[in-house]
């Protein structure tokens, strides 16, 4: 599939045209197709209706839950939170230059983990073993409180600071979900370090810290491969990360997230209505920026629920209240990089287009509704 994907990419959304920033400046995220020309008779290009739905009814006909529709292949909220937490290491629109622009990398870069930069990182480190900072809150490790590593996070301001972790990603805080995977990346870097201390009793604190995360890149790594694109594939064939295959090869590879991708990922329709913990259930207000829902409930209970609560299917009509005014913003993003049709990006990838709305949705009504 490599050979589908421009490199070194050809477009950003500043232009419809090839230019040299769209290699050099890595602040825009790649394109797979230019943007439609501004200066087109329709916001399609040449076809299509010259003023385009409104977002408010778009979202109410098409993207609202009316019923929690579950994801028929066995998708858990363990999946769900791990996809969240895996892609918001590379998925940071940088809105304040627009929304073709990204504030972070194009990589595997466990930012999400350690930080978006340097100064971060060394707020969250302990400098000592190459550890990096915990508390312990009724027992367990959890990621340490602001006050004792002060990074930029993203809290509303009713949230007590005394209820507040500095976590990698600013965002991270939102959800008991992302906490949970958060603190099993925290506890696993701290013992791999203890491994390699038992290992290797000269390392200093910078060559123990330096060499752990690079192990848990390579750990992240092969569970997204081999357990995550797995089943999100579906695919017959084992999925396996070996690297050991380039050992000794000239080889170089640069990749670029490309914006379309970054939308495509705006999967809300996998989260319920509701969270099963332990004997508790919590409503969505109940959960977000609840760090108390993790911490007293504990890892097990955490994970257990995760693992037993079904997602959501990702399709039309499933979004949850919550989450519709990212739709909405979605949808105005997706206009104003002016993204090409459907079928242009079908024939992008070799695939044939669709020939009516009904072939695409499966069903009428929604493809009536689309058709007008």
């Amino acid at each position: 599939r490599a050979d589908m994907v421009d490199s070194p990419n050809l477009y950003t959304s500043d232009h419809s045209y090839i230019t040299v920033d769209a290699h050099f400046n890595t602040s825009h995220f790649a394109r797979g197709l230019p943007p439609i020309p501004e200066n087109c008779p329709t916001p399609m290009g040449v076809k299509g209706p010259t003023v385009l739905p409104d977002p408010d009814e778009m979202v109410q006909k098409l993207f609202t839950r009316h019923k929690f529709i579950p994801e028929e292949y066995g998708s858990n909220l363990l999946f769900t939170f791990f996809a969240q937490h895996f892609t918001h290491m590379f998925f940071k629109t940088d809105l304040k230059k627009g929304p073709g622009h990204t504030w972070g990398g194009h990589g595997v870069d466990v930012s999400h983990i350690y930080g978006p930069d340097k100064h971060t990182e060394n707020l969250l480190r302990s400098n000592s073993d190459g550890k990096l900072k915990t508390q312990v809150i009724n027992g367990e490790e959890w990621p340490p409180h602001v006050d004792e590593a002060p990074v930029k996070m993203l809290y509303p301001p009713h949230i007590p600071r005394e209820k507040q972790m500095a976590i990698g990603h600013e965002f991270f805080g939102l959800l008991p979900g992302l906490i949970v995977f958060s603190t099993i990346w925290v506890r696993e870097h701290n013992r791999v370090c203890d491994v390699l201390r038992e290992v290797h009793p000269d390392w200093v604190d910078e060559q123990l810290f330096q060499t752990a995360k690079l192990i848990v890149l390579g750990e992240t790594i092969k569970i997204v491969i081999e357990d995550y694109v797995q089943h999100l594939s579906r695919y017959n064939y084992k999925l396996k990360f070996n690297p050991e295959v380039l050992f000794g090869q000239a080889f170089q590879y640069q990749n670029r997230i490309s914006v379309e991708f970054n939308h495509l990922y705006h999967w809300h329709p996998l989260m319920p209505e509701s969270f099963h913990v332990g004997d508790r259930e919590y409503s969505i207000p109940e959960y977000v920026f609840n760090m108390d829902v993790s911490t007293q409930q504990g890892m097990k209970n955490m994970v257990d629920s995760l693992v037993q609560q079904q997602a959501g299917k990702v399709t039309n009509n499933n979004h949850p209240k919550m989450t519709l005014h990212v739709a909405k913003e979605t949808i105005i993003h997706g206009r104003t990089l002016r993204f090409q049709s459907l079928n242009q990006y079908r024939q992008r990838f070799r695939l044939q287009p669709y020939t009516s709305f009904e072939e695409l949705t499966g069903e009428k009504e929604t493809a009536a509704y689309l058709e007008e």
